[in-house]
């Protein structure tokens, strides 16, 4: 147990599930101490086995918790294992200067009886309940990804907390939109010392000014008026930047596999889409805003038209709305099709043609030839070589996930990632939490990607009355 001189460390007692989501959570600390109760490692040794995510990140937390234990003795035990001795990978556990400590004793329980029965989110608040009291210098917090165990735990005056470590940003707000609105007075204000030259068809500008320290590379800039102008960051340099005006998607001759930019976002996002020198493009955006359709129109026209890419391979996360079907039969591809409903309703769009139904079903065949349909869980090990790959519904991957999807990318493949952070159906994620926030987060200072938040519906206008008022 802690003894009641380091009173100046915080005393955190972790749920299973922080453990769950996050193997190296343990290191996540700083130079606070953590206190383990039995019930966790019974919960942990349960659901070690299988080849899911959560089975893995169990055995990874098993081996980090026999790694500390080892050659330690019972006396060590029980005087805390230091988290320096172990350095837990890409978690800067060097800074990490606590102690870990295991139940080695029975507790007193201090539940009232309006808590009654033996289960382990009680038998937690119990420990913290018990070591509140043994050791009342130190501030014993629990920390859980369960809502209903923080809700228990305030109502018995125990402090509790949410994992956070994992949090991206405090506050989806503050996420990296991709656009950017250029003052009335840019030219006047950036137009000075402006340098302008034309290669390979498109027109760049060097301009200077105060508002350059705002932007980021690849980021989409635009002004409305008679001087209005839509242009693509594309250098950043300490004092000036470089501009490129983009190309106009939203005249026919210039549409993309039939489709036409509908708004002033959409045309960014097939400037992106288009572009060869991008290897990773997100897109957000709310339902109806065309992501789908988008990324799968610039993939077939790179495919088929320009051969850029050998084939589009289609991804998501499977997780259902509602109660899940059951057991599906057949291959992977079609195990994966119930999942795909999105693709084969942008497939009949954009299979349109003068032909008739049978210049559609051949159009339809040749399209799903160079269309794959894998499932994200025979990710791992792979490589994908001059791919043009979609990830769906990303925003339900976490952090580690998202990390394993786009580290799959070989050369000259590219990776598409569309989803929407305020419909996330992957428990314990959050807004904050998601992989794709996480992502877009993270590649927003890289020259080789772009992101754009799709901000109006381009489905129906029963959809966006619907969007609005429902």
């Amino acid at each position: 147990m802690p003894k009641t001189s380091e009173n100046d460390r915080r005393l955190f007692v972790l749920d299973t599930n922080v453990l769950m989501h996050d193997p190296t959570a343990i290191f996540g600390f700083q130079d606070h101490d953590i206190f383990v109760p039995m019930v966790v490692l019974e919960e942990l040794d349960a659901a070690k086995k299988g080849l899911s995510e959560v089975a893995r990140n169990v055995r990874q937390v098993s081996r980090f918790l026999d790694e500390l234990l080892c050659g330690s003795s019972k006396a060590g035990i029980d005087q805390g294992l230091p988290l320096h001795s172990l350095i837990a990978p890409d978690n800067g556990a060097t800074a990490c200067r606590g102690k870990l400590f295991f139940q080695t004793r029975h507790l007193p329980d201090l539940l009232p009886n309006s808590l009654p029965g033996n289960t382990p989110d009680n038998n937690i608040l119990a420990a913290a309940l018990a070591l509140g009291q043994e050791v009342p210098d130190r501030t014993v917090i629990v920390v859980s990804k369960d809502i209903n165990l923080r809700i228990k735990a305030a109502v018995l005056g125990v402090r509790a907390e949410d994992y956070s470590n994992d949090q991206v940003l405090d506050d989806v707000s503050l996420l990296y939109s991709g656009i950017g609105e250029l003052c009335a007075d840019f030219w006047d204000r950036h137009g000075n010392e402006m340098e302008s030259w034309q290669k390979d068809g498109y027109t760049f500008y060097k301009v200077k000014g105060p508002q350059i320290g705002e932007w980021h590379l690849n980021q989409c800039l635009y002004m409305d008026g008679p001087k209005g102008l839509e242009a693509i960051v594309r250098q950043l340099q300490e004092r000036a930047a470089v501009i490129e005006l983009v190309q106009n998607y939203h005249h026919p001759k210039h549409a993309v596999w039939g489709i036409e930019a509908r708004n002033r976002e959409q045309n960014f996002a097939l400037n992106m889409l288009m572009d060869p020198e991008l290897d990773f493009v997100s897109l957000l955006g709310s339902a109806g805003t065309g992501k789908t359709l988008l990324a799968l129109a610039a993939g077939l026209a790179q495919t088929l038209d320009d051969k850029r890419y050998a084939e589009i391979v289609m991804t998501r996360v499977t997780v259902p709305i509602g109660e899940d079907i059951g057991y599906l039969p057949g291959t992977e591809e079609e195990k994966m099709t119930p999942w795909m409903g999105a693709l084969m309703d942008n497939l009949e769009v954009l299979t349109q043609t003068e032909g008739g139904e049978w210049g559609r079903a051949v159009t339809g065949d040749l399209l799903r030839s160079r269309i794959r349909i894998h499932s994200l869980n025979f990710m791992r090990g792979r490589t994908f070589l001059n791919k043009y790959i979609i990830l769906d519904e990303a925003q339900n991957l976490a952090a580690k996930q998202m990390k394993t999807l786009i580290t799959r990318a070989g050369p000259g493949s590219k990776i598409v990632c569309l989803g929407n952070v305020a419909q996330i159906d992957t428990p314990y994620l959050t807004e904050t939490t998601s992989g794709l926030t996480y992502a877009v987060d993270r590649f927003k200072n890289w020259s080789r990607s772009g992101h754009i938040t799709l901000l109006r519906g381009e489905r129906s206008r029963l959809a966006d009355f619907a969007s609005d008022n429902l």
